[in-house]
């Protein structure tokens, strides 16, 4: 269908608003070196079901307003999200390393 694009939620906290950034590759047309260039859109989430790092469907609809053109379709997959580790643990993982050399 014809307005829809795919991409990956970059950001989540406004309500009923999300960013979907869209990567593509593309070479360069003299020195035919490839990039990557990214496109941010806003799309209207209604329900806010969406995450930061989910692989999400959007397409065009009349404007939400003065950025919002795109609305949510469906979520295509949800993310598995980060693991972060406090600095304790990793001070523990480094001792024990250590201790066994």
């Amino acid at each position: 269908m014809a307005g829809e694009l795919q991409g990956i939620v970059s950001s989540a906290k406004r309500d009923k608003t999300i960013t979907v950034s869209i990567a593509s590759r593309e070479t360069h047309p003299l020195y035919r070196k490839q990039y990557t260039k990214t496109r941010k859109y806003t799309a209207h989430d209604e329900k806010n079901e969406a995450g930061v790092g989910d692989k999400v469907l959007i397409e065009a609809c009349r404007p939400i307003s003065k950025t919002k053109s795109y609305k949510l379709v469906k979520v295509l997959e949800k993310s598995h999200g980060t693991v972060e580790l406090k600095d304790e643990v990793l001070g523990q993982t480094e001792q024990v390393e250590g201790e066994e050399k």
